[in-house]
């Protein structure tokens, strides 16, 4: 358990590749298990431990995911992700080199199955969806860009950028060919910025980077 920040209403972790954020049908534990089992130890609570999810990260993406300790940090900070008052910005390895250096992404997103879909015209089933990237450096027909995402739709960034022909390394079902490791590919949450629930602070997490980390800037 990587912590990042510890209060007494949040718990901010960086999540490892591979790892779920929160339980599915599979067997896999998850990283919401774990950051409860950390609590319970930490401060010897009996019985269950509340630990809110207020956003979640792809299994296959590591980096910053916060919790909430109390219901009520819970309810304040869904409602800076529904306001957009919170900024993610995410670091991505992805193929080849974007032919402009830094633009802004928009689109409609539908998942008619496991991937997720980028349309270029709205339809009733899908949601508008929007980041803007910047590059940060580009070597051997591989690109660091830094994603400032504005919309946290499902697997938006891994569509987004397979859209534009430059899926993220390692990310074979969005059409990548270059690998990164077998259990994630190359995106991390390098950033997540948001009002302190409880008292008027404006709070920065950023996650570590990963020892195998392809491209530095």
């Amino acid at each position: 358990m990587h912590v990042l920040l510890e209060d007494n209403h949040l718990l901010a972790v960086q999540k490892p590749t591979g790892v779920l954020t929160q339980s599915d049908s599979s067997d896999r534990v998850s990283l919401h298990e774990t950051a409860k089992e950390y609590l319970r130890t930490r401060y010897d609570k009996p019985g269950r431990v509340f630990l809110g999810i207020v956003h979640r990260l792809d299994r296959l993406a590591c980096g910053v995911v916060l919790f909430a300790r109390t219901s009520k940090s819970a309810s304040r900070l869904s409602d800076q992700i529904r306001r957009r008052t919170v900024r993610k910005r995410y670091w991505a390895v992805i193929e080849g080199c974007p032919s402009r250096a830094q633009t802004r992404l928009e689109g409609w997103l539908v998942r008619p199955g496991n991937r997720s879909k980028i349309l270029k015209q709205p339809s009733p089933q899908a949601q508008a969806c929007s980041l803007s990237y910047q590059v940060l450096r580009s070597e051997s027909n591989q690109s660091l860009l830094e994603i400032d995402l504005e919309t946290g739709r499902k697997h938006q960034i891994r569509a987004q950028m397979a859209s534009i022909g430059h899926p993220i390394l390692g990310d074979k079902a969005y059409g990548a060919h270059s690998p990164y490791r077998p259990d994630g590919i190359a995106l991390l949450a390098h950033r997540f910025e948001f009002d302190h629930p409880t008292r008027s602070e404006r709070i920065e997490l950023v996650a570590d980077i990963p020892a195998d980390w392809p491209l530095h800037p």
